[in-house]
């Protein structure tokens, strides 16, 4: 077999592969013996069809497969010789394809960029320090009462944060309009559910009241048909219900699932949980500003092929997330080639960190994962229970295990320095970061 390679840019290989007329013969006559062995002809006995009927009737086929199946396997045995690693499946054009000749045909394919990860010391991280202060977690207590609120019917005027339950009608030009008329419609006031107008014009307003707001809709409105122009809302007022929040008893921790400890132990178990979550928001902002180091530090190019697969990914996953009746081949590919470009150079540079500094998922980082997670249920050792049974779950475990190590290894050489801040600062979300 002979090889030549030309590289004609700087990620894309030319490859021209010679395969001996001789090596592709006794394939062809390989499968000819396999269909001879199986071949129902009229008039013979299977396994007994003379050769040359056989070659008649079935060498066309068997010459196409063959030659086929020594394209596969020609093209891997050269990558392998040249030492090349393809980033995609290679498109092949025979040069010459001729019976009793020699084949020869032109591999064109992509192959992953080689590059040593560098600038380590360059990369500037800010890691950040905080603590869950009692004033923290008395404003989760607050935060949890709210999120449970109840609404009990009050015999007073509406005020900001009560609940009214309405009948409302909106015209336009006085002409009702789709979507302007529903009845009993539970709405809090203050909640910016409604148009802008709308909730502070109920303010003031008694159980079967009935009061006409004229209001002009946003510029910017979601409906176009609608965006800007001016309406009249009728809206009548069913009734009138003012926000209660629960006590905190132990009716109230048993919806968390605390049934005993009392007010101390749902305090601990709150704690717990907000200290695992200031664990995380820190950790992924350290994570979040190692990768754009990387990234900065890195420039390299993008194999077309795995760009065009992890598009191909994302547009399945809008398609997912956000249902309808598209198909994701619909979805224009621009949309995602920013988002996909960064996705793969990131993988790239992770991969290599991982191969030069010969990184190995460390196991008992694995299994105290798996407890901080498990850590959250009731039954917790059915939990890590779970994942050491389910190879796939295990695996997708001590994958994000290595890029934490690949993390603490760039920390290692970058220049960081601590800051300490508030548990609210600490756990903001951190803006989303450029495209690369």
């Amino acid at each position: 077999m002979q090889v030549s390679v030309e590289n004609t840019s700087a990620l894309e290989r030319r490859m021209t592969i010679g395969v001996p007329a001789e090596r592709i013969e006794t394939e062809v006559n390989k499968r000819l013996q396999q269909t001879a062995r199986r071949a129902k002809v009229p008039g013979f006995r299977p396994g007994k069809v003379p050769m040359s009927v056989i070659r008649q009737r079935y060498e066309d086929a068997a010459r196409q497969e063959a030659l086929s199946d020594l394209i596969q396997a020609t093209f891997y045995e050269a990558v392998v010789e040249q030492k090349l690693n393809p980033a995609g499946a290679p498109a092949v054009q025979p040069k010459t394809f001729e019976k009793g000749k020699d084949l020869e045909y032109v591999a064109t394919f992509e192959v992953f960029p080689e590059f040593q990860v560098a600038g380590f010391d360059s990369i500037a991280i800010e890691r950040l320090e905080a603590e869950v202060a009692d004033a923290d977690l008395d404003n989760m207590l607050e935060i949890l009462r709210k999120q449970n609120t109840r609404f009990e019917t009050a015999d007073r005027a509406a005020q900001k944060d009560d609940q009214v339950n309405i009948d409302f009608v909106g015209k336009v030009d006085g002409e009702a309009f789709a979507g302007g008329s529903a009845k009993g419609t539970q709405l809090v006031i203050g909640s910016g559910r409604m148009i802008p107008g709308f909730e502070d014009g109920l303010e003031g307003a008694k159980a079967g009241e009935e009061r006409v707001l004229k209001l002009t809709f946003p510029a910017d409105y979601q409906n176009l048909e609608l965006a800007g122009k001016e309406a009249e809302f009728t809206v009548t007022v069913n009734s009138v219900a003012e926000p209660k929040l629960p006590e905190l008893n132990d009716d109230f921790f048993a919806l968390f699932g605390i049934k005993e400890g009392g007010l101390e132990g749902f305090r601990a178990e709150v704690r717990k949980n907000m200290e695992r979550e200031l664990r995380q928001a820190i950790k992924s902002k350290v994570k979040n500003q190692v990768m754009e180091g990387l990234l900065s530090a890195n420039p390299i190019e993008v194999p077309k092929a795995l760009l065009s697969n992890e598009v191909d990914r994302l547009r399945v996953q809008a398609v997912q997330q956000f249902g309808g009746n598209i198909k994701p081949d619909q979805l224009p590919a621009e949309l995602f080639e920013e988002q996909a470009k960064r996705r793969v150079v990131l993988g790239l540079i992770v991969a290599e960190v991982v191969k030069q500094f010969e990184l190995k998922p460390d196991e008992a980082r694995v299994r105290e994962m798996i407890q901080e997670m498990a850590s959250a249920y009731q039954e917790p050792e059915q939990v890590v229970s779970w994942y050491y049974k389910n190879d796939q779950q295990l695996n997708e475990v001590r994958s994000v295990v290595l890029e934490e190590q690949v993390v603490d290894t760039v920390l290692q050489k970058a220049n960081v320095t601590d800051k300490q801040v508030s548990y609210e600062e600490a756990v903001k979300p951190a803006e989303a970061p450029q495209a690369a």
